[in-house]
């Protein structure tokens, strides 16, 4: 089974080593003085007190690679768009894309019913390229829930989690994704295969949603936007409106919006990553995580007032700073 993780980053090298270790012919596909470290050195992973090393081939030019079976996307989502040309010689009629990424995937309305199945959306995939060039139908929705850093060049930290839920687009249980999480949990990985992974997708999404932006503003970390009543207010008034779109897309919620945001305030003294990027002067990612449910919004002809409001901020913020 040939993996090509794209954008072997924090979570990407994570996903790596692990798959690595599990026997996969994985290649990882990198840029600049990470990449340069684990051509030199292999790729490290620090796991508490352990670390595991793994020398699999990486390059920035996917070219090299060949047709691979499954192309795991671990870049920010607002990067994709800008790589669809050099995945394309990853791609075999055979092959699926992994969406392990933030916010709402290029394939969300396929194979999703009603009145806006085969509908793409500008704010997460401009001009409908993925959906055209990388095909809806090669789709496999993946939620990230692992928290992981680049220590250095050519060394991921692992923080916590090792969850990867994964589904078609259709709820189906394919042969593909079955195999998928197989590989996941031979990999030491929980991965288990969701016949609703839009509702999972949203799960996450729905903390994104607000708690990144407002952190973006304030600087504040999750405990602190989580306990202060304003902060709690707001999260609380995005995640509704969010809430009232996601399921007039027939989206269902397992947990209610205060247990949603208890969830996080447990978390800690947690730097959203938007605010890591806002920090780190790196693009902020703004249209998957916040734009893309305004434009939901529009399609569904919700209002989200709060949501507007703290886009509009966030997007000044992004802009002034150049990361937008």
């Amino acid at each position: 089974m040939k993996v090509c993780v794209y954008g072997a980053g924090a979570i990407g090298g994570y996903l790596g080593v692990q798959l690595a270790q599990a026997g996969a012919d994985v290649s990882l596909v990198a840029r600049g003085a990470h990449l340069a470290a684990m051509k030199a050195n292999g790729l490290k992973l620090l796991i508490g007190d352990e670390g595991r090393v793994v020398r699999p081939r990486c390059t920035d030019n996917p070219a090299e690679l060949g047709p691979q079976d499954f192309i795991i996307i671990c870049l920010k989502a607002h990067s994709i768009a800008g790589v669809i040309d050099s995945m394309k010689p990853l791609l075999a009629s055979h092959t699926r894309i992994v969406t392990a990424v933030n916010g709402i995937p290029y394939w969300y309305f396929y194979k999703h019913g009603g009145a806006y199945e085969g509908s793409t959306l500008e704010s997460i995939d401009p001009g409908g390229r993925q959906w055209r060039e990388l095909g809806p139908e090669r789709g496999i929705g993946c939620i990230v829930y692992p928290a992981t850093e680049i220590e250095a060049p050519g060394v991921i930290r692992h923080v916590y989690g090792d969850r990867f839920p994964i589904g078609e687009p259709s709820g189906e249980k394919t042969a593909d994704v079955e195999n998928l999480s197989a590989l996941f949990v031979k990999a030491g990985l929980q991965s288990p295969v969701l016949d609703r992974i839009r509702d999972e997708i949203w799960l996450k999404l729905w903390g994104n949603v607000c708690l990144n932006p407002i952190s973006a503003l304030t600087h504040a970390t999750l405990d602190v936007i989580c306990s202060d009543p304003a902060t709690r207010a707001l999260s609380k008034s995005i995640m509704l409106e969010a809430q009232t779109i996601a399921e007039t897309f027939g989206v269902k919620f397992r947990v209610d919006v205060e247990r949603r945001i208890e969830g996080a305030r447990k978390v800690g003294a947690h730097k959203t990553s938007m605010l890591q990027d806002l920090e780190r002067g790196r693009p902020m990612e703004i249209d998957p995580l916040v734009t893309v449910v305004q434009e939901m919004g529009r399609l569904t002809k919700i209002p989200t007032p709060s949501l507007d409001a703290v886009l509009a901020l966030v997007v000044q913020r992004a802009k002034i700073a150049g990361l937008y």
